[in-house]
């Protein structure tokens, strides 16, 4: 019970002496501690004799206020508990100060929300939040459209409280736990948490637009503004907070460069991917330096004598840690940038330095080079690939070959034609690289300087059994001989690819079936083989039907499909299912298409259709049984397919005989 006071406590507490003595300390007690509270006090009392910290009192008024407590222990001679001496200060203002500081520290002073000191802490807490809950949480960086223009006009104490009004309108937006910062200027961050789904955080975001567009007026003027913002979600985009807000940031920016007063999702994805692209730049770039691109050279022949024609260039890389690397695993991403350049400039010194040391030996060979659209499109072009074979005079400039990717994109197609000319009159040919993939071809072939075509391997790799490619290869070779350029076919896999490409008048060819890419050190003993070996003799050996060979692929294509059809019944797990819409496989596409153009006159051809109709939905019928268990009842009904096979590999018999 309460002894004594002194005039200060009375000052503090309001309460006078009188009113005070022999009452339990209880009055004073605010209710803000608990029980664990006392019973820590009352342990230190007991324990050492004193306890001090802070406490929240009441006054008389029955104000609350924090004070700094001392409270010890005295004993007399013997040892024995008289009596607690309290000494205690009001702290008030000292709890004040703290929390105008925490304030300042923590809280925009415009806006009075939080500062980004704070946002970083409650970002944190929110994806601590978001792995407890397993659901998403939205950071949302947003930008006002139009607020310099208004700051600029009517000054910056109107912009100010147009500031103001939007935190009030997009607080109003907010859930209870959601938080809205102002970063300074006219940026906010806002993170919405608990959120179950994607499509939740664009209904959000478009209350957001809503609210932003409200027209404000301020000191009787209207103002509008919009809102461009970006938005990322964790834990989609798994990144830490710092990340998550620089994410937010960049697709913010692509919100204003698609049109203002929207919003635009982080790619993560699309982002890692521009990471990895900048690294491999840098990699590469370190890689023309340390000397690690190599080039590997494949042979292409004449089919019919063998006589090795020349040589393509091809593009590697010794990576010191992943291997020798395909030209297609690094070059897509330096296309258009100077590195391409420079990397292209390297491809043909390199080339023409091991033509040298090839004569040197005796083995004179013309060597193909790729140079890319961006390269070839310099203004200096021409007069670099002079100096170039200056600084090479054993080198003649009919041994060096310009392949252009017929899908690059050029832009002035007159200056390249100009400068590509140009080389052409210095003896350097020119070819067409990959013939038929773009949508260019006529055109690059009418506009450029070419004097060969290079049929694209995709069309010869399925020549023996795709009547599609094989009218595109014999249409490339006709205009090739209409227009009495040479003709190279890409992707020769077999000798039966020969054969097909010099009955259709092809008479060149490059691929694996004849020899893959080879360092320079392997080339000359591979020639010393080859001639031995004398392997394009076989062309003689292949007998191919006689009449029409668009049929006779047609034939092989339909036998191929069947086939393919009771693979994937006999063996369900490994076979690929083949298209079954009777439209979609390779007779298909043909019958219903140039097929359809050239021999839709003939009785013979007309009546294929229903009966290919039939044997797709025979074999759409057995394929579904395999698919839902009942893979026995499908091999059962296998006899049913081949018969109707062989009724339509008859009725195309009948159409080869009344064609020839």
């Amino acid at each position: 019970h309460i002894l004594d006071v002194n005039p200060a406590f009375t000052l503090i507490t309001g309460y006078t002496r009188e009113e005070v003595v022999g009452k339990d300390p209880k009055i004073l007690s605010s209710g803000r501690h608990d029980r664990d509270f006392y019973d820590a006090m009352w342990r230190s009392l007991q324990n050492d004799g004193s306890w001090q910290g802070e406490i929240w009192d009441r006054r008389k008024s029955s104000e609350v206020y924090p004070e700094l407590l001392s409270i010890a222990t005295v004993r007399d001679a013997m040892n024995r508990l008289q009596h607690y001496v309290g000494v205690f200060s009001d702290i008030t203002w000292i709890k004040a100060h703290e929390a105008e500081l925490e304030r300042i520290a923590h809280y925009d002073p415009l806006t009075g929300v939080p500062n980004r000191r704070l946002l970083a802490d409650r970002l944190k807490q929110a994806i601590v939040r978001t792995q407890r809950t397993g659901k998403v949480l939205a950071i949302c960086y947003l930008d006002l459209d139009g607020f310099k223009p208004i700051n600029d006009q009517f000054g910056h104490e109107v912009g100010d409280q147009l500031l103001v009004e939007v935190t009030r309108q997009l607080r109003e937006i907010l859930r209870v736990g959601d938080t809205l910062a102002r970063l300074g200027g006219d940026e906010f961050v806002l993170l919405f948490g608990d959120l179950n789904q994607e499509e939740e955080c664009s209904a959000v975001l478009q209350r957001v637009l809503s609210a932003v567009a409200t027209p404000f007026v301020i000191k009787d003027t209207a103002v509008t503004v919009s809102a461009s913002i970006g938005v990322t979600l964790y834990p989609y985009d798994a990144a830490d907070a710092d990340t998550l807000l620089r994410h937010a940031d960049q697709a913010m920016y692509l919100a204003k460069e698609a049109g203002k007063n929207r919003f635009h999702r982080f790619d993560a994805e699309h982002d890692r991917r521009i990471n990895l692209q900048r690294e491999l730049l840098q990699s590469m770039e370190k890689a023309l330096v340390r000397d690690e691109f190599v080039l590997y050279y494949q042979p292409q022949i004449n089919l019919t004598t063998g006589e090795v024609i020349g040589v393509e260039a091809f593009l590697r890389w010794q990576h010191p840690e992943r291997g020798l690397l395909n030209a297609r695993e690094f070059l897509p991403p330096i296309l258009g940038t100077e590195l391409e350049i420079a990397i292209g400039a390297w491809v043909i010194e390199t080339a023409l330095r091991q033509m040298e040391t090839w004569q040197a030996i005796g083995l004179r060979l013309r060597v193909s080079v790729n140079i890319g659209a961006h390269h070839l499109q310099q203004a200096n072009f021409a007069e670099w690939l002079q100096s170039a074979l200056e600084r090479h005079p054993v080198v003649s400039a009919n041994d060096l070959v310009l392949e252009i990717m017929e899908s690059t994109a050029i832009n002035d197609l007159e200056q390249v034609s100009e400068r590509l000319a140009t080389c052409l009159a210095k003896g350097i040919h020119i070819a067409l690289d990959d013939f038929g993939t773009g949508y260019s071809s006529l055109v690059y072939f009418y506009k450029l300087p070419v004097d060969t075509l290079k049929i694209d391997q995709t069309f010869v790799h399925d020549l023996l059994d795709d009547p599609e490619d094989l009218g595109i290869v014999e249409s490339v070779v006709r205009l090739a001989k209409v227009f009495n350029r040479a003709v190279i076919a890409e992707g020769v896999e077999s000798w039966e690819h020969g054969a097909l490409l010099v009955r259709l008048g092809c008479r060149f060819g490059q691929g694996y079936g004849i020899a893959r890419p080879m360092s320079s050190e392997q080339l000359p003993m591979w020639l010393i083989h080859w001639r031995e070996q004398a392997a394009w003799r076989r062309l003689g050996e292949i007998s191919l039907p006689t009449g029409d060979l668009t049929l006779m692929v047609a034939t092989t294509s339909h036998r191929n499909w069947v086939a393919s059809v009771i693979s994937c019944i006999n063996n369900p797990t490994t076979a690929e299912r083949p298209p079954l819409h009777s439209h979609h496989c390779r007779f298909g596409r043909w019958y219903h298409g140039s097929g359809f153009s050239r021999y839709r006159g003939y009785s013979e051809f007309t009546t294929l259709q229903p009966l290919h109709e039939r044997i797709h939905v025979l074999a759409e019928e057995l394929l579904t049984l395999t698919e839902v268990g009942q893979r026995q009842m499908a091999q059962t009904r296998l006899p049913e397919l081949l018969h109707l096979r062989d009724d339509f590999l008859a009725g195309l018999c009948r159409l080869v005989v009344r064609v020839s």
